[in-house]
């Protein structure tokens, strides 16, 4: 009979895991070899210089905050698939960087500025704010990357990139230049979202709409106005220019084309009757009040109808008509007054309480304004000579819209999105695009490439020669340069190496609340300038929801740091607790009992190695598996490729389940007992150790994209593997 060896079991095995102890030394060790770098694998020989390339950039980060669990998933899903290719023998690259996120991280700073020292923006001034939110932005840059390291992240650090880096700078420059010269960038005068409160302009995708009550005001203009209107916001209509109806609409037939004066509120009107079939009878009374300046749906049915526009409110959100009883006044203000003189006109019909959705400033909190501004626009609906396209269905030389290119990369399969609700929500959004508007008034960012003497404007990539000319003082949307992120990060404008090798991209996750803010206008970026595809697979990941359902969030006192569920059960346990069981693109319900079983099994391994290796000494891997062990092995191995296909399909919530109960409920409750009892007893007991040191690898490398830590710990401590790297071993399949 034979009885376990302990004398040569490695020692750190007879204590228990400690992945606090381990978590820090491993990934040093990582990052000291160089493998997150394709280049280094391939002069080392782990990898084939022929080999084919994946890649990924990560979604970057912004520099105004810390890790939270979305980014734990995020980080925990990429890193799974970058690891399972690179063990797959391909040149693979997973590109870091942080978001300088222009708004967010200037508001943050003026935030502390006014409360420390009572200050704005314009007490110090241009050069002294930006200098101070570049370091606060440096600060936090420090403190992200460092947590992103603490999820296992086997990111290149090596091509590292930050959105305001001069290489990136240079890119936006040279983007903006090429889409102003290709007649897709204007400046004009639009409707735009005004943040009163920031004192800039947000896109549609910042907008936050919160439930509010409202008032809904039915009233006429004057008593000898025919019609009557509905509306939540009677301050504006000192700026209404017309009133539209259905033209069908048997009530109002007979004014359209009319045109009336009146006093609303002291402020003469010229209000024309006009006809859109867009107008919905049965809503309200069936007749709008227009207001070009303060709708951007008001603004395009005056276009349409040639009727003036009149802006009645400021940046300030204080009212800019009137007489003492408005001027100045603010919106909240001026509301109340309107209706109190409609009232006392005894031109009111009807008020009752409905519930509105209320725009809010992503960033501020601040109400929303739509008002007529000045600003820099990317036109979809402009069309353009594509000259170069490696994208299905756009041909090169074709004349096509960004709208166009946009769905059609999507359509004809050059992106592929294999989530259906994802893809009806990307196309929906597409057919409403509007212009975008690129300019914030804001100091921290890309500035905008152009600038002005006198009547003379440049645009361009690189400042003018010359004296007297001035920047434009608006910075790009921050979007604008996240969008060329997949190329930006591989050296373009410049054609690097990287960029012929790695983009179009492999594989792009980011969550689906990004869907229209950076995955399509990456699309579209990629589309106009390389005439690529950004990537060729998008997968939209879920939100991290609480054990009820919620979201995290100050106001319900929920959120949970992920580095002190780290430190509590390790970054293993984290990962898995993450990825089983939920399938990319629906949420994820975080539970620390799933956490803390998995910690269990991080341990579960760890006894499983040290069980192994004191039973398997001087094992005979030459020796012939009994029938028995045969029809295990075998079973291990049609295991290993259901699993790797798998793999390849992102299906990675199945494999981490199917490997956790493989592991624990086949191995360690059948195998290992089995094996035990032969080799104690002595029946094929050379067949058992083999099985055992056959299955122990091929666990620790099917394991490693989701528990990198202690697969390579355990991977260290088997008898043949010193000074091989799990990280670069070849998956077994």
């Amino acid at each position: 009979m034979e009885t376990p060896d302990k004398k040569n079991t490695p020692a750190k095995l007879l204590a228990p895991y400690n992945p606090t102890e381990t978590e820090t030394r491993i990934y040093s060790m990582w990052e000291e070899s160089g493998f997150f770098n394709p280049d280094v694998c391939v002069e080392k020989g782990v990898t084939d210089a022929n080999a084919e390339s994946f890649s990924i950039v990560l979604p970057p980060p912004n520099v105004t905050g810390t890790l939270h669990l979305g980014h734990a998933y995020e980080d925990s899903l990429q890193d799974t698939a970058v690891r399972f290719h690179r063990m797959r023998g391909e040149k693979t690259v997973w590109i870091p960087g942080t978001d300088s996120a222009a708004i967010a991280t200037q508001s943050r700073v003026e935030k502390n500025i006014q409360k420390e020292e009572g200050k704005t923006r314009h007490d110090l001034g241009r050069e002294e704010l930006v200098k101070r939110v570049s370091a606060f932005a440096k600060q936090s840059e420090n403190t992200i990357l460092n947590q992103v390291r603490k999820m296992g992240a086997s990111l290149d650090w090596s091509r590292y990139a930050y959105t305001l880096d001069d290489t990136r700078n240079t890119a936006v420059f040279t983007a903006f230049k090429n889409m102003y010269d290709a007649g897709l960038i204007y400046r004009g005068n639009r409707i735009v979202n005004w943040d009163p409160k920031g004192q800039t302009t947000v896109s549609d995708d910042e907008i936050i709409y919160e439930p509010r009550k409202a008032k809904l005001y039915t009233f006429k203009y004057s008593k000898d106005f025919p019609i009557s209107i509905a509306t939540t916001r009677p301050e504006t209509k000192v700026g209404d220019t017309a009133v539209a109806v259905n033209p069908t609409d048997e009530r109002y037939m007979q004014y359209i084309g009319k045109e009336y004066d009146v006093v609303f509120c002291g402020v003469p009107l010229h209000i024309k009757v006009i006809a859109d079939e867009n107008i919905e009878k049965e809503f309200g009374t069936g007749a709008l009040g227009v207001t070009p300046a303060h709708s951007q749906i008001d603004a395009e049915m005056a276009e349409k109808n040639n009727i003036p526009t009149i802006q009645v409110i400021n940046e300030y959100g204080k009212m800019m008509v009137g007489g003492e009883n408005l001027l100045g006044k603010k919106v909240s203000e001026a509301k109340e007054i309107i209706a109190e003189w409609i009232r006392n006109e005894g031109l009111m019909e009807k008020e009752e309480e409905i519930d509105q959705n209320v725009s809010t400033a992503e960033r501020t909190g601040g109400i929303i304004e739509p008002l007529p501004k000045l600003q820099w626009f990317v036109g979809v609906n402009k069309p353009f000579v594509i000259k170069h396209s490696e994208i299905p269905g756009i041909e090169s030389g074709s004349t096509i819209t960004l709208k166009e290119l946009m769905r059609i990369s999507v359509e004809k399969g050059g992106v592929s999105m294999p989530q259906e609700n994802f893809q009806k929500v990307y196309f929906n959004w597409i057919n409403n695009l509007h212009d975008w508007c690129i300019s914030r008034q804001i100091w921290f960012g890309h500035q905008i490439p152009v600038w002005y003497k006198g009547d003379e404007m440049y645009v361009g990539a690189t400042p003018p020669t010359g004296f007297d000319w001035t920047q434009d003082p608006d910075v790009l949307d921050t979007w604008f340069s996240s969008a060329l992120w997949t190329f930006s990060t591989l050296g373009w404008p410049e054609k690097t190496n990287d960029l012929a090798k790695f983009h179009p991209t492999s594989f792009m996750s980011p969550a689906y609340e990004i869907l229209p803010l950076w995955v399509s206008r990456m699309i579209l970026m990629s589309g106009f300038h390389l005439g690529q595809i950004p990537f060729k697979k998008v997968m939209l990941h879920g939100i991290v929801r609480d054990s009820q359902g919620r979201k995290f969030s100050k106001s319900l006192g929920n959120g949970i740091d992920p580095l002190d569920v780290i430190n509590k059960f390790g970054t293993d346990a984290l990962r898995m607790g993450l990825l089983s069981g939920t399938a990319i693109g629906n949420d994820i319900t975080f539970d620390e009992n799933k956490i803390r079983g998995f910690s269990k099994f991080s341990n579960k391994l760890w006894n499983i190695q040290r069980f192994v290796l004191e039973n398997t000494q001087d094992t005979n891997m030459d020796a012939q598996f009994s029938d028995e062990d045969q029809k295990s092995f075998d079973g291990l191995n049609t295991l290993v490729s259901e699993i790797t296909k798998e793999m390849e399909e992102y299906k990675f919530y199945l494999v981490a389940e199917k490997l956790y109960h493989y592991t624990w409920h086949e191995f360690a409750d059948i195998i290992i007992e089995r094996c035990k009892k032969n080799i104690l007893e002595g029946n094929n007991s050379e067949s058992a150790k083999k099985l055992l040191m056959t299955i122990l690898p091929i666990i620790l490398k099917t394991l490693h994209p989701f528990m990198p830590f202690v697969t390579e710990e355990l991977w260290s401590l088997l008898p043949d593997t010193k000074g091989r790297m799990l990280m670069v071993e070849k998956w077994p399949c």
